[in-house]
């Protein structure tokens, strides 16, 4: 009688790899397999936003700029927008789509639109991998769908997260969105449920392939500690979440509660010069490649100069240098100024008396008042100069200076951040006015208010959005300056 065994096939678990990182300063506080070569999938679009934050930063495209989809993109598989060939969509919008709902098709377009080809586009993503040090990393296309020698390791990725945190903070916000208009489209966050779940997480992306597994880099933020944690090869998108909540855990137990911050140095910009195209590599640096074929392309592909997008206008340069020199002096100038100008006006002397027989022998017509006298001039110091340019017409000062600023409450603006406590209120308007001045394009609405407690005052900003506090806060936090988010009941 003839036995038949009957195996039962099993899929093949993707290997596993976790690197937990102290944000702060670059320290490894726990690894597992972190420098083995795997499958990123849509980790890999973190290097494409990396790389269009860095191309808009340096003029070679704008946020507003209209992306021809080519039909390149719009083949690309799920996850996907839903791009049509030839169609136009603002560059804003594929950002959006492939930060929040890790579009292929988004990622593809924003590759193509800023190197002309998605080849060319990874060779640039690899030069910019090199830069920042992430050694065993070779990216093939934009999207991070699975192909030959498209690999990267959980160090590797921690490494970009980590940069993209420090070097673009301002556009950091996108990957804690929950959902954003991608052009008519609302997009929903591939990573929401673990943002809603774990305490203190901000960011920053997912990936999944059945190559590659369940991929995702999170970073997190309690009180002053920031912990970046990455992990590759999860079995799903739950047991993956369970895992990064613990390494998360992890590093906040071991991180300590102060440091010194440490920021990555930026790689240098290595974009093509005044938006031209110049030497393109056609297949020279490809693992195999035959070798290089080089062309030279001189026509401009882009506007030299692109038209800035509205926002606060920039600071006077007498505010610049005065931060540069020194807010205190600046501050006691204006201070000691205005008790100058407390000072009441010099009594003039008495008339002398005339006799009365000199009186009366003089006929006077009628009586013709006396001349109010002239009080001495007083040396005008350079403080009261500035005050004349900040209030024309100047009504007698108060016993101390008193900073008024604009608050705005319209769009819900009940939110408010705090910046520190201080022993006195003069030292909390100092900060507020050096932070306020340093920080325009995000607290140039808000009102600086000073609140006295039992154990000193607060320095607080407010009349902000809840979007306009956190971005605020995570600005502040990136120039390693203490912030609090303060909500409408707090």
């Amino acid at each position: 009688m003839a036995v038949v065994l009957v195996f039962a096939a099993r899929a093949v678990a993707a290997p596993y790899a976790a690197m937990v990182m102290d944000m702060r300063t670059g320290e490894v506080l726990h690894s597992a397999n972190a420098d083995t070569q795997l499958h990123p999938a849509s980790l890999t679009k973190m290097m494409t936003l990396y790389i269009a934050f860095e191309a808009i930063e340096h003029g070679e495209i704008t946020l507003d700029t209209m992306v021809t989809i080519s039909a390149n993109a719009a083949a690309e598989p799920p996850s996907r927008l839903g791009l049509r060939a030839g169609q136009k969509i603002a560059l804003r919008y594929l950002i959006r789509a492939a930060a929040v709902k890790s579009a292929n098709d988004a990622a593809t377009a924003i590759g193509e639109a800023i190197s002309g080809s998605e080849a060319a586009f990874a060779r640039r993503m690899n030069r910019t991998a090199q830069a920042m040090g992430m050694t065993r990393t070779h990216f093939k296309n934009a999207n991070g769908l699975t192909e030959v020698g498209h690999m990267s390791t959980a160090r590797d990725m921690t490494i970009l997260g980590r940069h993209v945190f420090f070097d673009y903070p301002a556009y950091y916000n996108l990957f804690s969105r929950r959902s954003a208009d991608a052009g008519g489209h609302t997009v929903y966050n591939t990573n929401r449920r673990f943002l809603n779940d774990y305490a203190g997480a901000d960011g920053i992306k997912t990936g999944y392939t059945r190559a590659a597994g369940f991929n995702l880099v999170a970073s997190a933020q309690r009180g002053s500690e920031r912990i970046i944690a990455t992990v590759f090869g999860g079995q799903s998108t739950a047991s993956r979440n369970n895992k990064v909540a613990e390494l998360l855990d992890l590093g906040f137990r071991k991180a300590p509660t102060r440091t010194a911050l440490r920021k990555p140095a930026k790689p240098p910009y290595r974009g093509n010069p005044e938006g031209v195209a110049g030497i393109v590599v056609a297949s020279g640096d490809e693992p195999g490649g035959a070798g290089k074929t080089i062309r030279m392309v001189m026509a401009p592909v882009r506007s030299i100069r692109p038209m800035p997008r509205p926002g606060p206008e920039a600071p006077p340069e007498e505010l610049l240098l005065a931060i540069e020199s020194g807010i205190d002096e600046v501050v006691e100038e204006i201070v000691t100024a205005a008790v100058d100008a407390a000072v009441p006006a010099v009594t003039p002397p008495p008339r002398p008396e005339v006799p009365a027989e000199a009186v009366a022998a003089v006929t006077v017509p009628a009586p013709t008042p006396d001349p109010a006298p002239t009080p001495a001039p007083s040396p005008e110091p350079q403080a009261e100069i500035i005050l004349a340019e900040l209030q024309p017409e100047i009504a007698p000062p108060p016993a101390r200076p008193e900073i008024v600023t604009r608050l705005s409450t319209s769009g819900g603006r009940h939110w408010g951040i705090t910046i520190g406590r201080y022993s006195s209120e003069y030292e909390a308007e100092r900060v507020l006015l050096k932070t306020a001045l340093a920080e325009l394009a995000t607290l140039g609405e808000a009102l600086r208010k000073v609140v006295r407690g039992p154990r000193g005052f607060d320095a607080n900003f407010v009349g902000l959005t809840q979007e306009g506090a956190e971005l605020a806060c995570r600005r502040l936090a990136a120039r390693s300056a203490g912030c609090t988010v303060i909500g409408p009941a707090s």
